[in-house]
């Protein structure tokens, strides 16, 4: 993806789940100057797959457990979840978890 990132943040979501997406990977999603709220950046750059969306977040809009989000590298969860900043320029990877034995 090579656009200009100012008032944008790219969110890249996972492969298994692009059949979701219309094969789609990567969506710049605008952001204010200072920020907005990670819950805010995934409404709008799911809002036109609701299936994907449900598979991210749940009916009460939690990050779903087998779901990981990482906003610069940072796992949401260990900082302020949805509520963590996202500012302008910053990438958001939507992963799902792998476990097994």
């Amino acid at each position: 993806m090579t656009t200009d990132t100012a008032g944008t943040v790219r969110v890249v979501l996972p492969g298994m789940l692009r059949d979701l997406t219309d094969g789609v990977g990567d969506v710049a999603t605008p952001v204010a100057e200072g920020g907005t709220d990670l819950a805010t950046v995934l409404d709008r750059a799911l809002e036109q797959w609701p299936r994907m969306q449900a598979r991210v977040r749940d009916e009460r809009g939690e990050i779903r457990p087998h779901v990981n989000v990482f906003v610069d590298g940072e796992d949401a969860r260990r900082g302020d979840g949805l509520a963590t900043t996202v500012r302008p320029g910053s990438v958001v990877h939507v992963l799902n978890a792998v476990s097994g034995g």
